[in-house]
């Protein structure tokens, strides 16, 4: 291998090199975009409601949600009869 073959091989590889943290760094941008959190947290609180694959609520989780609100405003009705 001759050296300019060499170093047009080296040339290949240093702009490969380059598109790669190229796209790296834009995966990483589009990742760390607060939009894109914020969908990506929004969409796993609705499957933690919905199940994904069929699309119908699920009331287990539904109802634990609503049984824990109840529970701390009865808490707070409890704590602040005592109170006054």
């Amino acid at each position: 291998m001759s050296k300019d073959d060499s170093l047009s091989a080296l040339e290949r590889e240093i702009e490969q090199t380059r598109e790669q943290l190229a796209t790296t760094i834009d995966q990483l941008l589009y990742r760390s975009h607060p939009k894109t959190i914020v969908s990506r947290e929004v969409s796993s609180i609705k499957a933690h409601f919905v199940d994904p694959a069929t699309g119908e609520p699920r009331t287990d989780n539904i109802l634990k949600v609503v049984g824990g609100v109840v529970g701390v405003v009865a808490l707070l009705v409890v704590i602040r009869k005592v109170v006054n």
